[in-house]
């Protein structure tokens, strides 16, 4: 009875923050400590209305969503989600093999569908590739000027060079690049990188974002930083045309 959500919503190796709702406390847990080993940021609730309240007030990147819940049933969980017209990506994860179960998920718009038993290495595959699809990349590389970022392996690497990032860092920089010429608000990088119950200020993103600066300092990428909005982590060729548009 299983209710994941993955939001950009990381802090740690992914940059994306998993909302476990599970009605059985022996799988919650395990989930949870599997996940939050994998290096996803994950909280953790009971019941499906929690969950609900949860998502009509936070954005997410990913659901992974059980159908037996109690007080608010899954498949209810999903209509509301898509009557509130939020399109983040949902994989139903249940013990149901009915067919009509599948069915009724993916025409409420679900995305995939997982029956249980299940590897953690299959639910970690389609969680990524369910991500790189809301995302717009077909692989597992995200690619700006020189630096590259292997999704899978977690690592990122610079003109070929590997950098010796902390998971933190990691997971601002992939939030970063994966939304390479967009601006990426503090809140946004806080609730990518922090659990629920953790109360993280901006300065600590501040601080992640200077030793970030210091690494690409040679490189052909930079991070700006939008004052009163964010950052912007681009090419130097495209902040250099700027420049030129601007004077």
């Amino acid at each position: 009875m299983t209710f994941i959500a993955i939001r950009t919503s990381w802090e740690r190796k992914h940059g994306m923050h998993i909302l476990v709702v599970e009605d059985d406390s022996v799988l919650a847990d395990a989930l949870t400590n599997s996940l939050r080993a994998l290096g996803y940021a994950v909280d953790c609730m009971m019941t499906g209305t929690d969950a609900d309240r949860a998502l009509a007030t936070d954005d997410y990147d990913l659901v992974v969503l059980d159908i037996e819940l109690p007080k608010l049933d899954g498949f209810e969980v999903l209509r509301r989600m898509r009557e509130r017209k939020q399109s983040v990506p949902v994989l139903i994860l249940t013990a149901r093999e009915a067919v009509y179960d599948r069915i009724h998920g993916l025409d409420l718009g679900a995305d995939d569908y997982l029956t249980k038993p299940f590897a953690m290495g299959e639910l970690e595959a389609r969680i990524r590739a369910l991500v790189r699809r809301a995302r717009g990349a077909a692989v597992n590389l995200v690619s700006v000027g020189q630096l590259v970022i292997d999704l899978k392996g977690r690592q990122a690497s610079l003109n070929k060079v590997p950098l010796e990032l902390s998971a933190r860092e990691l997971a601002v920089l992939e939030v970063l690049a994966s939304r390479a010429g967009r601006v990426v608000s503090k809140d946004a990088l806080i609730h990518s990188l922090y659990e629920l119950d953790k109360d993280v200020g901006p300065n600590v993103i501040e601080i992640h974002v200077h030793r970030l600066r210091k690494k690409l300092q040679d490189s052909n990428v930079v991070i700006r930083t939008i004052r009163g909005l964010g950052y912007l982590l681009e090419p130097l060729q495209a902040v250099t045309q700027a420049l030129r548009d601007d004077s």
